[in-house]
Formats: structure tokens, sequence, C-alpha cells
């Protein structure tokens, strides 16, 4: 089997397919990846075949488009995400998909549900394509209170496949053979009414560009609990007023917390090093063994990397996804949602003592850690890929 994957430039849609990859590769299959070179050659691990598409963003690359969405909250950020971002990223992705599909000779796409150009290029050729789903806002109904919201987005959909001249009664973001969900019901809720093609494949995780042998391992403190604040990688700029929230609430916990935060320093300021260790990067993967407590915006790949090593959280959702899934950890009982706008140290300290001290966070954790195990994750991705081709 030849997989082709077609993701966007987004670390958190990146790095599942990587995981996946790897299991595939060590079956005997072949894989490459399609999309905007410029980022993902940073994303992706050295050597592997990386053909580009959707390159040209705009002036000032995607950083610009960083920029300008950065400050953005609510529908204002959801309409710049498909407006400015997803729309005229499917446009530009289009003939570099095409290109690759020509290259590679694939038997099969895994397309990221926001990278609708692939499949569109997979209906025009007549190839299966397979939905890589990297956030599970969208199993949830996310807009049944704002039905006008979700009309809005259909329409930028259905005018992105008109412009392409494609028929616009389908939805470019869920297969109709196979949709791989990173997740599980024991973490998303509902009432599990799914179409059968829907695979709960839970996280799928592994080896990722790493500067773990550079973090600085001897000054995790042996005594304290140890809790990571990570805002992911396109919030951290903004975060300036949560980390001194943050910082302010571990201070009146510092004789029993050290807290790992993971941010650049311009922006969190002077920390007191004797309780906090401050690194713009840190190895999450390799780090989550080692900690007690995660505090995350409620990106979806941080909260299921850090639920699927069984430990509670602290989420305080910015934009776009992030208030669902920090709602679905409420909900199962695995952490605390605190406001990221605003925000208050005593709420935060709170909430860290909370997933601390309450056994029933972790115990909640434990259960969706637990499932997403029996899920089987990346190895569970390649069988139904391979049943699929």
């Amino acid at each position: 089997m030849r997989a082709l994957f077609v993701v966007p430039p987004l670390a958190g849609h990146v790095n599942p397919t990587v995981a996946v990859a790897a299991e595939l590769t060590a079956r005997g299959h072949e894989v490459a990846w399609t999309g905007p070179a410029e980022v993902l050659s940073a994303l992706l691990p050295a050597h592997v075949t990386l053909l580009p598409s959707g390159d040209h963003a705009g002036p000032g690359g995607y950083g610009a488009l960083h920029d300008r969405w950065r400050d953005l909250r609510g529908v204002a950020a959801l309409r710049f995400l498909w407006q400015e971002a997803l729309i005229p990223l499917a446009h530009a992705m289009v003939p570099g998909v095409e290109a690759a599909v020509d290259a590679y000779d694939p038997d099969v796409l895994v397309v990221d549900q926001q990278a609708l150009a692939g499949a569109l290029v997979a209906r025009r050729r007549g190839l299966p394509w397979v939905t890589s789903a990297t956030t599970t806002a969208e199993f949830t109904g996310p807009f049944a209170g704002f039905p006008k919201v979700g009309e809005w987005v259909t329409d930028r959909i259905a005018g992105f496949l008109a412009d392409c001249r494609a028929p616009v009664d389908w939805d470019p973001r869920f297969s109709d053979r196979l949709v791989l969900i990173f997740s599980t019901p024991e973490l998303v809720g509902g009432d599990g009414a799914f179409p059968e093609h829907h695979a709960w494949v839970g996280p799928a995780l592994g080896s990722r560009p790493s500067d773990a042998a550079s973090f600085p391992w001897h000054r995790l403190d042996p005594v304290r609990r140890r809790v990571l604040v990570s805002l992911g990688t396109l919030n951290r700029e903004a975060g300036g007023r949560f980390y001194a929230a943050a910082l302010n609430a571990v201070e009146r916990l510092a004789e029993h917390v050290q807290l790992i935060v993971a941010a650049p320093a311009d922006v969190v300021g002077e920390v007191r090093e004797d309780h906090v260790l401050l690194q713009e990067y840190v190895p999450q993967l390799a780090l989550l063994p080692h900690l007690d407590a995660v505090i995350s915006h409620g990106g979806h790949n941080t909260v299921c990397e850090t639920l699927a090593h069984g430990l509670p959280l602290v989420v305080a959702p910015v934009r776009d996804d992030q208030p669902i899934i920090a709602q679905q950890v409420a909900a199962a009982g695995a952490g605390v949602r605190v406001r990221f706008g605003r925000p208050r140290a005593d709420e935060i300290q709170a909430a860290l003592t909370a997933v601390l001290d309450d056994p029933d966070h972790r115990r909640a954790a434990r259960r969706i850690q637990a499932s997403f195990a029996a899920a089987g994750g990346a190895a569970a991705a390649a069988d139904r890929l391979e049943k699929l081709t």
C-alpha cells in the first residue's frame, strides 16, 4: 500500500499522522505527505517523502496569518480560520495535491479534516480517501446552539467546491468510507450514535522531532509534584497574562509544586527558579511520564497526550475547538476548566489544587487512559487502512 497523507501546516494535525505512518512503514507499506513544505519540513521526521502543496499563503506566509489570528476569539476567530486560512489553503493546495498524486501514485489518501483539497482531488481521481480527524469538536454538534454559524461554515465549504467545479452535495471534511478519530467516546461523550465507518482509534502517539537530549532533566524536583503549563505552538505569544496568573497561583503552592513552563522567556518574564523551570520548548511526550498534572489551552493533541498518561488537566481554552475539548474534559471528570481571558490566580490555584488533590479527577483520567489503550492508537488506525485497501 502507498498512502499519501494530506495535512495542513498545524502541528496538532500532523503529529498523529507521523505515528500512523511509522506503523504502516513497519508493516512494509510506503508513505508520503503533501502540504505546505515551509512548515511541514520542521514537523515531520527527517528523510520522509514530502511533496509540497499550498506553500503560497500570501504576503508574510503562514506566520503573518498567525499574527492576525492570534488575538481573535469566539466567532471572529472561527470566521478568520475558515475565511482567511482554511478556504484559501484549500485553493492553494489543490494544484500541489494533484501533482503529488501524479508523482506518488498512491493507493489511498489520508486527508486531514481541515485539508479540503485532499478530499477534492481524491474524488476527482476516483481514489479512496480516509478522513484523519485530529479534533473531535465536529462530532459533537458544535453549532447546535448557533445554527447560523454552522450554515456559514457549510456555505464556505460549498463555495470552495463550486469554485473548483465540483459537486456541492457532499462534505470534504468526512469520508464516507473511513473516518479515523484520534479519541474515544469515553472522552467525547454524547449518545454514541456514530456510523460504523467512524473508527475511534484513540491518540496516535509516536516519536517526533524533539529536544529531549537538551532538556534539563536534572532540574526536575524529586519531591514536589510537577505541573506543566503549555499553551501549544500557536497561542503561546498571546499568553502573557495567563502565564503571570499561573505563576502567581503556583507561588502560593511552591512548597509542594514545581511548575514547568513551555513558553518564550520574553513573554513569561522573570521567574523564580527555585520552583519554576522555564523552557521555550519541552519534549512533551518524553516529559509527561514525569508529571502529576498539566495546565493546557485545550488543544486536542495536548489533552489526549496528557490523558493517555493518566494525568488530570486544568484547561483554559482560547478559541476554535478548544472550548469544546475543555468541556469534554470537565464533563468526563478528568479536569477543571478555567478562563484564559481575564485569568485570576486564585481560580487557577483552586483548579490546580483540585486536580492534584481530588482522587476523582485522577480516576477519571485513568479511565480515559484505559479507553485509549483499548482503542489501539496508531496500530488500530493502520489496521483499518489495511482493511480498506
